[in-house]
């Protein structure tokens, strides 16, 4: 099922795309296998700059595909392996020093979260709906969103919808801090977002991306530590050279001059 995860090029720019509409794009067996299998082919790629995360369809993702789990006569044992394998490809992209800009459209729920809090930028349609519905089926979370959504809008937000049968929209998922903006056409905004960090491309956005997410299960210390020696190593960068003599000669300018 190759198929169920576009994998698509534009420079430097890598596209993954849900391709499993009639599933609301919900992650099966196979699907999470080529997740883990394509976080680990572009984290390795140096031509990588940004990922845009996308669906195709009505919905962003339905989480995992509860159908298959359910038709397939899967063992609780198989859907942990199935959900390491997920995990797996989260952890690879969430480690990573690869900027990724998310467009969700329509539903996004359970695992769906997760997957969605993989990104680091998240541009959501007006008409996008969130929800849990794990305890509903008496499930409980994985894809990370027991520790992504906690960390994107707090435990208490993130008990409210794991804990009731709640459905939030985009203007509400944008003010918890669920997401980071609502637009129109959010894969014509997410493609400007990825494509502002290419066209200023030093390194510095994927090595801030980093640091943040590391930052949260590491202490102040070590943070401080990674900090020093993370903008040391960007400072020796060409671009950085260039970037930094040009903020200090307009820094010298007088302003009657400029």
């Amino acid at each position: 099922m190759t198929d169920s995860i576009l994998y698509t090029r534009d420079g430097a720019l890598a596209r993954l795309t849900f391709n499993r509409p009639a599933s609301l794009n919900a992650m099966g067996f196979e699907m999470g296998a080529r997740w883990r299998d394509l976080a680990h082919e572009i984290t390795a790629d140096e031509t990588v700059g940004a990922v845009l995360l996308d669906a195709n369809g009505p919905a962003f993702c339905a989480g995992g595909d509860v159908v298959e789990m359910a038709t397939s006569g899967a063992t609780g044992a198989q859907v942990t392996d199935a959900a390491r394998t997920i995990h797996d490809g989260i952890r690879t992209f969430t480690e990573s020093a690869l900027p990724i800009v998310a467009a969700v459209q329509g539903a996004v729920a359970g695992g769906g979260l997760g997957l969605m809090l993989t990104a680091d930028y998240i541009v959501a349609s007006p008409a996008a709906k969130f929800v849990s519905k794990y305890a509903n089926i008496g499930l409980t979370p994985d894809l990370g969103v027991s520790t992504l959504l906690t960390a994107a809008v707090g435990p208490r937000r993130a008990l409210q919808l794991l804990l009731q049968d709640l459905t939030i929209d985009a203007p509400t998922a944008c003010d918890w801090g669920l997401v980071t903006e609502v637009a129109d056409d959010p894969g014509a905004r997410a493609a400007d977002v990825a494509r502002f960090w290419l066209d200023n491309a030093t390194g510095a956005f994927g090595q801030a991306k980093r640091l943040v997410r590391a930052g949260a299960g590491r202490s102040f210390a070590d943070n401080l530590d990674d900090e020093a020696r993370t903008i040391g190593a960007a400072f020796e960068t060409d671009a950085s050279k260039r970037r930094v003599a040009a903020f200090a000669a307009a820094s010298r300018t007088p302003k009657e001059n400029r």
